[in-house]
């Protein structure tokens, strides 16, 4: 595969950065990943990191190309999961640590997409969003039956209420994993925290990311600047990984 890629995470005016981003190469797929520690609730980077690690370390072990590419995704995720609130099984359930997260799956000449919470997932094309990934949050519920449109949303009271993260309970939470989106020579797929989407217009991201030849880490990190710059002065973390799809070395 060929591809441009890049991670990048800010702190943002905030005294920690609670967010974590990777990115793991293998021969015949790439997985992108970005985890979101929740701040309201005891030691969100605690999650993020437990969750990172998890789902590194299970999509080293397997092999690639993977054959069933959903369930791992969801089967892993389900793994972090339990491993957060593991970590946080002696605060009470109200307290523990908590993280919201995308990941996305780039194989077969396409991406596999799996999100929990309002961490999101984009894939963009010759200056449009293609698709992105719907936010688990009331405030997304609000724009897909049309009570509100994207620009309300953003000042709404509850734009950061999330109804589902890694973490918590027990129970596995609501997730989206999708199947495959075929990729075409110059789409970029994008993973990031609310803090880089909540301070940019999709479309503009989409235009700089593919229609630039600039290479991939100026891009992402130009990106999260302006995001951080925006969002002045309460910027959340502000977290990015993202790549570039340049085709297969066989075409």
């Amino acid at each position: 595969m060929k591809t441009d890629y890049a991670e990048v995470s800010m702190i943002g005016d905030r005294e920690e950065n609670q967010d974590r981003v990777g990115i793991v190469l293998a021969d015949d797929a790439i997985l992108l990943m970005v985890f979101d520690g929740m701040g309201g609730h005891s030691d969100g980077g605690l999650a993020a990191d437990t969750a990172l690690q998890v789902v590194s370390e299970t999509f080293k072990k397997a092999s690639k190309p993977l054959l069933d590419p959903q369930g791992f995704l969801y089967s892993t995720l389900a793994l972090a999961h339990d491993a957060v609130v593991a970590a946080g099984r002696e605060v009470a359930v109200d307290f523990r640590p908590r993280a919201t997260c995308a990941l996305a799956l780039v194989q077969d000449n396409g991406v596999f997409r799996a999100h929990i919470g309002d961490s999101r997932i984009y894939q963009m094309r010759a200056g449009q969003v293609v698709d992105r990934s719907r936010d688990h949050s009331h405030v997304e519920v609000l724009i897909q039956e049309g009570a509100i449109t994207e620009q309300q949303a953003q000042e709404h009271p509850m734009r950061n209420f999330v109804e589902s993260c890694l973490g918590g309970d027990w129970p596995v939470p609501e997730m989206c994993v999708t199947g495959k989106s075929r990729l075409q020579q110059g789409d970029v797929v994008l993973v990031c925290t609310d803090g880089f989407w909540s301070g940019l217009v999709e479309t503009g991201v989409a235009k700089v990311l593919t229609t630039s030849d600039r290479g991939m880490d100026d891009l992402v990190g130009d990106l999260c600047a302006r995001a951080v710059s925006v969002n002045s002065p309460y910027s959340d973390n502000t977290t990015v990984a993202g790549l570039r799809w340049l085709g297969n070395d066989e075409a």
